[in-house]
């Protein structure tokens, strides 16, 4: 056994602690996060309140994970983009075709060739 399943093997009984308090008390500590949610939104006077609202939607969301309530056991992230075909990894802002302005499909210097080894466009 190797010392990363040996951690594993101990703090699994912890994990399984937690996630029986986040599901007894979820929502005493939604709570707790709306109010304090609520006293740094006054004492910064609304001018971090975009933030504090998705941080707390973000700790919130964790508490939900911790309880197992949207019955995922995976860790994910309700705020962060899905790719096409809904995993949580990583999306890339360039699509398939690749960066925006590269040559595209047909290449720098026009139409491949479907004649030509490996459909190299003609020489000029």
């Amino acid at each position: 056994m190797g010392l990363l399943d040996n951690w594993k093997a101990k703090l699994n009984p912890a994990k399984d602690k937690v996630s029986d308090l986040a599901q007894q008390h979820g929502d005493k500590i939604a709570q707790g996060l709306d109010k304090a949610a609520k006293a740094v939104d006054e004492k910064t006077k609304g001018k971090y309140s975009d933030k504090i609202e998705s941080g707390t939607g973000k700790a919130k969301g964790a508490v939900d994970r911790l309880a197992h309530k949207d019955g995922t056991t995976g860790p994910t992230d309700p705020t962060r983009p899905t790719g096409p075909t809904g995993s949580t990894g990583p999306v890339d802002p360039s699509g398939p075709a690749g960066p925006a302005g590269s040559a595209g499909p047909t290449g720098p210097t026009g139409p491949s060739d479907p004649t030509r080894p490996g459909g190299a466009p003609p020489t000029p």
